[in-house]
């Protein structure tokens, strides 16, 4: 697969140097950030080609590379449900999935994760989209800090979740309390669903409550990666920042 743009690679290089087998860079560019991606190439021992941007253009068609391109192989699956719920330290915060399929949005709710802390993304394996270059690209680098972790079957995951003691919150148009009213634990996983759809039917019935968030103007919904960063930074302002400190 191609990685390409300088948070993406830069990230991959710092996590997962070993699965780049080919590192391109535009042999014009000597700004700060090239010397600083060349930088961390060197010391994960992988070696940078200089070439012309017309080459970069032919590995990496109608894409915004910024002068950065490389292949690596697959990124694999890094951790499994339980794997990622018994190595959080603290109270869990995590963002589960429903529908999703849009890689963009799943590369921008992969970037809020990582923003807000998350412990980790999870999906339905059978609705949503897969980690592909376009999620990894959209997520700029996230996609190597945060897990996404595709399970079985949601609901389930859900009930596994309620018997470690983690509150699951949804989010629904027309649910009683807004997000700004309802109480927000601090081991917490919020399940959002695809703009306009929302919520499967049993995702609903699974959650322990369903909060809305208010809309002021005329949009009736809004896109699931900016409603993802607004529930969980609040998330992190009641329960994380009074602790930090």
């Amino acid at each position: 697969m191609l990685v390409f743009g300088f948070h993406a690679v830069t990230s991959r290089l710092r996590r997962q140097a070993a699965s780049i087998t080919e590192l391109y860079v535009d042999a014009k560019r000597e700004d700060g950030r090239m010397r600083e991606l060349l930088a961390v190439a060197a010391q994960a021992g992988v070696e940078a080609r200089r070439v012309d941007a017309a080459r970069l253009d032919r590995l990496c068609p109608n894409r915004r590379h910024q002068g950065v391109v490389a292949i690596a192989e697959s990124r694999p699956p890094a951790v499994g449900f339980d794997a990622l719920l018994d190595a959080i330290e603290g109270p869990p915060l995590l963002l589960l999935l429903d529908g999703v399929t849009d890689p963009r949005n799943l590369g921008a709710c992969l970037r809020v994760a990582d923003g807000a802390g998350a412990h980790g993304v999870i999906a339905p394996k059978d609705h949503a989209c897969p980690l592909n270059e376009a999620a990894i690209q959209t997520a700029s680098g996230a996609a190597e800090s945060v897990p996404y972790v595709m399970v079985t079957n949601l609901a389930r995951t859900i009930d596994d979740l309620q018997e470690r003691g983690i509150t699951v919150l949804g989010t629904a148009d027309g649910a009683e309390r807004t997000l700004y009213e309802a109480e927000v634990p601090a081991s917490v996983a919020w399940v959002l669903g695809a703009e306009g759809v929302g919520l499967r039917r049993l995702t609903k019935e699974r959650c322990d409550a369903l909060v809305s968030i208010p809309m002021r103007g005329e949009v009736a919904s809004l896109n699931v990666s900016v409603a993802a960063g607004i529930v969980l930074y609040e998330t992190v302002r009641r329960t994380r920042l009074g602790a930090a400190s």
